[in-house]
């Protein structure tokens, strides 16, 4: 069972989302939350796989909650619920952590599917929005700059995984791609948000794109 927690400002929403996800076999809802100081008191408190993240909310805000989620030890993965109405918000969301976003009204099979995705550790961001997402950056140069600074100390094959989390490949699709299994993968993975400091492969994909490895 995938544990999940709904944080979001709004009862009617969270109570939509519980209807919906709520209904699958696979997915028990432990908890809910309406500001950023609940959800990570619900965080602690009901150990989820993922929460799914408001980013704007009054008191402590969806980014700050998605900021002290991502320092804890074996954070769950965090989705960000937006509207898609403010490009910088959202790199901020997945630059403090978050493993990808969705907006709030996507369509209900979807919504599961995320969930389940994000679960697994896999990236919740489309190789279309992410480029559009760094395209938006208005540190877009300076932030290059530091993305090529950064990924020049990975290998060769680290820096072909690298780009093909930039693709938002699967591990099963990078180990395809390269011919390699899929647990040497998951290693060159694992290995490589440690040598970047990244939380996640989201932020790993975002930089493989700020560095420039991905076409």
């Amino acid at each position: 069972m995938i544990r999940l927690v709904i944080v979001d400002d709004e009862p009617m929403v969270i109570a939509h989302l519980r209807t919906i996800l709520g209904a699958a076999e696979d997915i028990d809802v432990v908890g809910d939350a309406q500001d950023g100081a609940e959800a990570v008191e619900a965080v602690l408190r009901f150990g989820p796989d993922v929460v799914l993240m408001d980013l704007r909310m009054p008191g402590v805000d969806g980014l700050t909650a998605i900021e002290r989620i991502s320092a804890l030890p074996g954070p769950p993965a965090v989705v960000a619920l937006t509207t898609f109405d403010a490009d910088g918000h959202i790199l901020r969301a997945l630059r403090a952590g978050a493993a990808g976003f969705v907006v709030k009204s996507i369509p209900p099979q979807d919504l599961l599917g995320v969930v389940r995705v994000a679960a697994q550790g896999q990236t919740v961001l489309s190789p279309l929005v992410a480029r559009r997402l760094v395209a938006a950056s208005a540190d877009g140069r300076e932030r290059g700059a530091d993305a090529r600074k950064r990924t020049g100390t990975l290998t060769g094959r680290e820096t072909e995984v690298l780009a093909c989390l930039g693709e938002g490949l699967s591990n099963a699709d990078i180990a395809g791609r390269l011919y390699l299994s899929e647990a040497t993968v998951k290693s060159y993975v694992s290995r490589m948000l440690d040598k970047l400091g990244c939380a996640n492969r989201t932020q790993a994909g975002l930089l493989a794109r700020e560095a420039g490895l991905v076409p």
